[in-house]
């Protein structure tokens, strides 16, 4: 594979000393969901997760990581959160609140630091693969390690047919 550039949240693992790797795929613009990411990676959907923006009163802006398959479920990521109710942030306030696109939204090396809530499955997993910060690059590692870069906490905050 070819070097791939670094990006902000590569960098910030790096001075972190957490071990990540980062894998790439080619982008499809029609589809940028996570499934799509963990189709093209070849690895089940429950290992990628998505990073989703919210704001919640009275807190304010926060990131949710959920899993590329599962759905948000915003009452239990409001009192996750300790807020009274969360909502997601409009497309188009994302780039100019965190620096990122659509598809490439990292909890990892934002514009600025907000709260991180990662959804309790990624506890059972060995490894986890989240945006790198960039369409088409994704981290790779411990559900751990993330939670300590970011000063995450863990709960269950998705609703799906699994659950």
């Amino acid at each position: 594979m070819a070097s791939l550039k670094k990006t902000n949240a590569a960098r910030l693992l790096d001075r972190s000393g957490i071990h990540y790797q980062i894998a790439s795929y080619p982008v499809d613009p029609d589809d940028l969901s996570a499934t799509h990411a963990a189709a093209m990676l070849g690895v089940a959907p429950e290992t990628v997760f998505k990073t989703l923006l919210v704001t919640g009163v009275p807190n304010g802006l926060a990131f949710a990581v959920i899993p590329a398959c599962s759905e948000l479920d915003m009452k239990k990521l409001a009192l996750a959160l300790g807020d009274k109710h969360v909502e997601m942030v409009p497309l188009a306030d994302l780039l100019p609140l965190t620096g990122y696109v659509r598809g490439g939204c990292s909890p990892l090396g934002a514009k600025k630091k907000y709260p991180v809530c990662i959804d309790s499955s990624a506890q059972d997993l060995p490894a986890m693969f989240v945006s790198a910060g960039q369409r088409g690059m994704q981290l790779i590692l411990a559900p751990n390690d993330l939670a300590q870069a970011t000063d995450a906490s863990f709960a269950d905050i998705t609703r799906d047919a699994a659950r």
